[in-house]
C-alpha cells in the first residue's frame, strides 16, 4: 500500500518531454486533486505555445493554474503566479523568469516545490479542487513581490485592508461564451504595499481597481520572510469564488498537504502492486495517476450544499453537475472501464454531468473543453454509457441517456460540432460516404455506437429497438473491400475511391491508414473474422500487421504528422500503440485462438515502448487513455469491446495485484511463477477453476473470487476447444 513517502515519489514529468513534431506523452506535469476543477503546473517558456512546460527546460517563469486537456486543444482560463524579490525592470516573463534545479525540485500528485535561484525564493504549492495554498520562502524579506500574468480581458479589485486580490480574467482557445468569465480571489497572509504594487504597462500603475488587457500585477510585501497565499476560482460568479477560498481559509499549508495526499492515496492504493521490478511499479502508479486527472469538475457548491454549474451555451447559471476535458473518442476505451471497477461512483456523477451537457446543448458531448469542440469521429460517449449500463452503473439516468443516444443517431444537428456527422446519409444508405471526411471511421464508430445503443435498450428492456440497432451495427460490412482485405472509402454511389494504398494516411482514415483503422469491429470482430475468410486468413493479416515495415504515406494530410514520426521510430511494424485505434490490436489474436501471440505482443509494448521517465509513451497520452491501457494490460486483461461487459486476456507484469473493487470487495490477482523469462499464461484460475483463457466478464471480476494466472517458459498448446471473447454473430 502507497504512503504519503511513496506519493512523493512519483514524478508527475512521466512522459512530459515534448514538442510540436514528436510526442513522448504530450502530458504535462499536474499537481492537483484527482478531478478538480483545477491544474497547476511549473511554466517554464512562453515562447512554445501550448508546450509551455518542458522537464530539461532550467526556467522557472511561475505556477500555472491551467485547465488544458490537450497542446492540441489549447488552455482556457490560464493564469500565471510568480513570486519575486527586489527590483525588476519590468514584468515581462523574460524579465522576471529564474533559473531553478529541475533535478532537486519536488514534481508530485498533490505538491510542487522549487528553488528559484535568481531570488532566493522557495516555494511550496498544494491544490484543492477549486484552488491552492502557495508557501514562498523569501531568503532576504525585502520588498517581496507576488506576479499575476494572464492574457485577455481582466477586472480586478485590491482590498488592501483585507489582503486579498479578486475579480475575474477572460482567456481560452474556444468557447461559446465570448465573455466566458473565471473568477478568481486571492488572500495573503501579509498587508500588500500599495504604493509600490500595480499594473506594469510602460509604468508601474498603482490603484485598487483595475480593468484592462493583458494583465501583468505585481503585489509587493514589506519585510515578508515567508508569504502564503491562498487562491480559489469560480467559473459561476464572485460570490462563489469567496467561498471557495473561505473552504480552506482556516487550514493551514500542512493540513491541506495532507488532505490532498489523502484523496490521492485513496485512489491510487484501489490498486496495490507487489512485484520485484520497481521499474514496472513506478510505471504502472505514474499511468494511475494520469488516469484520476480528466475530466475536471465544472460544477460548484453553495453555501446550501446544492451543486450547480455555468452553461456556457445559455449563459446561465445552472443545477447539477457538469465536467469538462474529456475527448470521448480516447478515453471510451479505456479510462471508463477502469473506473467502472474500482471508481463506480465517480463513474455515475460523471454520467449525470453529460447528461446535463446533453440537456443544454441538445447533444451529447464529443469532446469537451470547456464546452463542446466538436471533434474526432464518431459519438463515442455511447460506449460510456454502455459500458455503465450493462454494469448495473447510473441505472436511474439510462432512459434520459438512450433517449439522447437515438437522437445523436437519427437527428443532424445543423452545427457540425454536435451530433454525428453525416447522420442522414449513413441513415439512409448505411454509410458515412467519402463527401465527409474521416468517413472510414465515421461509418465503423457509427455502427459500434449502434451497437452500444442496442445494449442500453436491452437492459431497459425494449427488445425491439435493440433488435433494430443490432441490425444496424453491422453497417461497417458495406465499407469492406475483400479484394483488399481493408475498409475502404465509398463515394455516395456506392463505388470505392481510387488512389488506394494501404499506407495511407488521413483523408478517409483518423490519425492512421487502413491498417490502423480497419479492425474497428469491436463489438463483432467474429464477423470481421469472416469478412476476412475466417480465423486463419485473418490470423495470417494480424502477423502481416506485425510485420510489415512501419512505413506511412502523407497523402491526406500533405506533410507528416507526429503519429507517423511515432510509429516508424519503433520496430512494431503497423501497430501504431503511439495513438488510440491501435489499442486494442495486440489483443485480437485471442479473437483467433492464438493468445501465445497477444501476449509476446503485450510483452514487448510493455517493456519497451513505456516507463516512468519523462520520454514514458509511445505517443500523446490523450487523458488517461493511453495511462488506462497500460494500467489493464499490467493487470492482465483488457476491455476490446466497452459495452460488451467483458475483457479479453492479455499478460500481467506483476506478481501480486489486490483491487478494491467499487462493489467492497477484493479482488486478488496472482501470477503463479512469475519470472523476467516467463512471458507465456499457460493456464487461468478463478478460485479452485479453471476458466476460459480467452475472456472474463465483468460480473467474474466483481465477485471478488481470486484471479490466477499460471506463467510459463515456454507456451502451451493451443486448446483445442475455446470459448472465443465476446462477438455479436
Amino acid at each position: 500500500m502507497l504512503t504519503e513517502k511513496e506519493l512523493l515519489a512519483i514524478d508527475t514529468r512521466q512522459g512530459t518531454n515534448n514538442q510540436h513534431s514528436y510526442s513522448n506523452g504530450n502530458c504535462l506535469p499536474y499537481t492537483a486533486v484527482p478531478f478538480g476543477m483545477n491544474h497547476f503546473v511549473v511554466q517554464t517558456t512562453d515562447q512554445k505555445g501550448s508546450w509551455y512546460f518542458n522537464p530539461h527546460d532550467r526556467v522557472f517563469q511561475g505556477f500555472r493554474l491551467t485547465h488544458q486537456p490537450s497542446p492540441w486543444m489549447g488552455d482556457f482560463s490560464s493564469l500565471l503566479m510568480t513570486p519575486i524579490a527586489g527590483t525588476v525592470n519590468n514584468l515581462e516573463l523574460f524579465t522576471l523568469q529564474s533559473s531553478y534545479r529541475p533535478e532537486e525540485a519536488c514534481y508530485a500528485p498533490h505538491y510542487l516545490k522549487l528553488k528559484q535561484e535568481r531570488y532566493q525564493i522557495t516555494s511550496e504549492l498544494v491544490p484543492t479542487t477549486y484552488g491552492a495554498m502557495v508557501k514562498s520562502h523569501y531568503a532576504y524579506g525585502e520588498n517581496a513581490g507576488f506576479v499575476l500574468t494572464s492574457q485577455g480581458p481582466y477586472n480586478l479589485t485590491i482590498d488592501q485592508e483585507n489582503n486579498r486580490v479578486s475579480g475575474f480574467i477572460i482567456n481560452y482557445s474556444d468557447v461559446e461564451d465570448p465573455e466566458f468569465k473565471m473568477y478568481i480571489d486571492f488572500s495573503f497572509n501579509h498587508q500588500i504595499d500599495l504604493a509600490a504594487s500595480g499594473i506594469d504597462t510602460e509604468k508601474l500603475v498603482a490603484g485598487t481597481q483595475m480593468t484592462g488587457e493583458n494583465l501583468r500585477l505585481v503585489l509587493r510585501f514589506n519585510q515578508c520572510e515567508l508569504l502564503e497565499t491562498r487562491l480559489a476560482t469560480s467559473f459561476i460568479s464572485l460570490k462563489q469564488a469567496q467561498l471557495n477560498r473561505l473552504a480552506i481559509a482556516q487550514s493551514s499549508f500542512s493540513q491541506l498537504k495532507k488532505q490532498g495526499a489523502d484523496i490521492w492515496l485513496d485512489y491510487l492504493n484501489r490498486i496495490e502492486v507487489e512485484d520485484d521490478n520497481q521499474e514496472a511499479i513506478k510505471t504502472f502508479y505514474g499511468s494511475l495517476y494520469r488516469t484520476c486527472l480528466f475530466p475536471q469538475k465544472f460544477y460548484e457548491t453553495d453555501e446550501m450544499g446544492q451543486d450547480y454549474h455555468y452553461d456556457t451555451l445559455s449563459r446561465k447559471v445552472k443545477p447539477g453537475k457538469l465536467y469538462t476535458n474529456n475527448g470521448f473518442w480516447d478515453t471510451y476505451k479505456t479510462v471508463y472501464p477502469l473506473y467502472s471497477l474500482i471508481a463506480a461512483d465517480d463513474y455515475q456523477d460523471m454520467l449525470e454531468g453529460f447528461l446535463n451537457s446533453y440537456r443544454n446543448g441538445g447533444y451529447l458531448p464529443k469532446w469537451l473543453s470547456p464546452d463542446e469542440r466538436g471533434l474526432m469521429p464518431g459519438t463515442l460517449i455511447d460506449a460510456v454509457i454502455a459500458d455503465a449500463a450493462v454494469k448495473g452503473i447510473g441505472k436511474e439516468l439510462m432512459p434520459e441517456l438512450l433517449e439522447a443516444m437515438i437522437k445523436a443517431a437519427t437527428v443532424q444537428s445543423d452545427n457540425g460540432h454536435y451530433g454525428r456527422r453525416g447522420t442522414n446519409q449513413y441513415n439512409e444508405i448505411g454509410y458515412v460516404s467519402s463527401e465527409y471526411g474521416e468517413s472510414v471511421n465515421h461509418t465503423q464508430d457509427y455502427a459500434y455506437s449502434d451497437f452500444c445503443i442496442a445494449q442500453v435498450a436491452t437492459t431497459e428492456g425494449q427488445a425491439d429497438l435493440a433488435k433494430d440497432y443490432f441490425e444496424r451495427s453491422h453497417n461497417y460490412r458495406h465499407i469492406f473491400d475483400p479484394s483488399v482485405g481493408f475498409m475502404r472509402a465509398k463515394d455516395s454511389a456506392g463505388k470505392f475511391v481510387e488512389e488506394f494504398h494501404p499506407f495511407n494516411w488521413g483523408r478517409d482514415y483518423t490519425e492512421g491508414s487502413a491498417w490502423q483503422n480497419s479492425f474497428a469491429t469491436y463489438h463483432d470482430l467474429a464477423d470481421l473474422i469472416e469478412l476476412h475468410g475466417g480465423q486463419e486468413a485473418f490470423f495470417e493479416k494480424l502477423i502481416e500487421l506485425c510485420n510489415t515495415y512501419p512505413e506511412f504515406k502523407d497523402l491526406g494530410y500533405g506533410f507528416e504528422i507526429h503519429e507517423m514520426s511515432e510509429m516508424a521510430a519503433v520496430n512494431f511494424g503497423q501497430v501504431a500503440m503511439s495513438n488510440q485505434p491501435s489499442f486494442h490490436l495486440p489483443y485480437l489474436f485471442n479473437y483467433v485462438n492464438q493468445p501465445l501471440y497477444t501476449q509476446l505482443l503485450l510483452k514487448n509494448i510493455k517493456d519497451n515502448l513505456f516507463n516512468p521517465g519523462w520520454d514514458g509513451y509511445p505517443g500523446d497520452e490523450d487523458n488517461g487513455s493511453m495511462a488506462a491501457w497500460y494500467v489493464f494490460s499490467s493487470l492482465g486483461f483488457y476491455p476490446v469491446c466497452p459495452g460488451a461487459g467483458e475483457y479479453t486476456i492479455g499478460l500481467p507484469s506483476f506478481q501480486r495485484v489486490t483491487l478494491h473493487l467499487s462493489n467492497g470487495k477484493e479482488l486478488e490477482i496472482v501470477a503463479e511463477n512469475k519470472k523476467p523469462t516467463h512471458h507465456f499464461v499457460s493456464q487461468v484460475r478463478q478460485g479452485e477453476a479453471v476458466v476460459n483463457p480467452l475472456a472474463i466478464s465483468h460480473k467474474s471480476l466483481m465477485s471478488g473470487e481470486p484471479l490466477h494466472f499460471d506463467m510459463s517458459l515456454v507456451p502451451p498448446r493451443p486448446q483445442a476447444e475455446v470459448v472465443l471473447p465476446y462477438s455479436l454473430s
